[in-house]
C-alpha cells in the first residue's frame, strides 16, 4: 500500500527560503513520476511542479526561478524548496504518486505566508 507524508509547512512571513518534504512507503521515487500540487483560498486544486519518469522537472509559471524540486533517493524523499515566499504561495501543499492523488484529502502541508 502506497502512503506519502508531507511535511515542512509553517505561519512564515514573505521572502526567504521554506523547504516540503515529501516521505513514501510502498513506492519508490526513484525512476518514478510524482508531483506537487497546492489548494489555495480558492480552493483550485493546482499542479506546481511535478517530476517524470525520466527526471525531466516541471513548474508552473509563477513558480518557476523561486521554487525547486529535487530527490534525496537514499531516504525516498522528494522536496520542493521554496524561496522569496509571497503571500500568494499561502496554500496546503500535496505530493501525489501512483495511487495517491492530487490533494488528497487527509493529507498535505499547509504554509500561511504574511506580508
Amino acid at each position: 500500500e502506497v502512503h506519502v507524508v508531507e511535511s515542512g509547512g509553517g505561519s512564515v512571513q514573505a521572502g526567504g527560503p521554506l523547504r516540503f518534504s515529501c516521505a513514501a512507503s510502498g513506492y519508490s521515487f526513484v525512476d518514478s513520476a510524482m508531483a506537487w500540487y497546492s489548494q489555495g483560498p480558492g480552493n483550485v486544486c493546482d499542479m506546481v511542479s511535478g517530476r517524470s519518469v525520466d527526471g525531466s522537472v516541471y513548474y508552473k509559471e509563477s513558480v518557476k526561478g523561486r521554487f525547486t524540486l529535487s530527490l534525496e533517493n537514499a531516504k525516498n524523499t522528494v522536496f520542493l524548496e521554496m524561496n522569496s515566499r509571497k503571500p500568494e504561495d499561502t496554500a496546503v501543499y500535496y505530493c501525489a504518486a501512483d495511487v495517491v492523488g492530487p490533494c488528497n484529502p487527509g493529507g498535505g502541508t499547509r504554509v500561511t505566508v504574511s506580508s
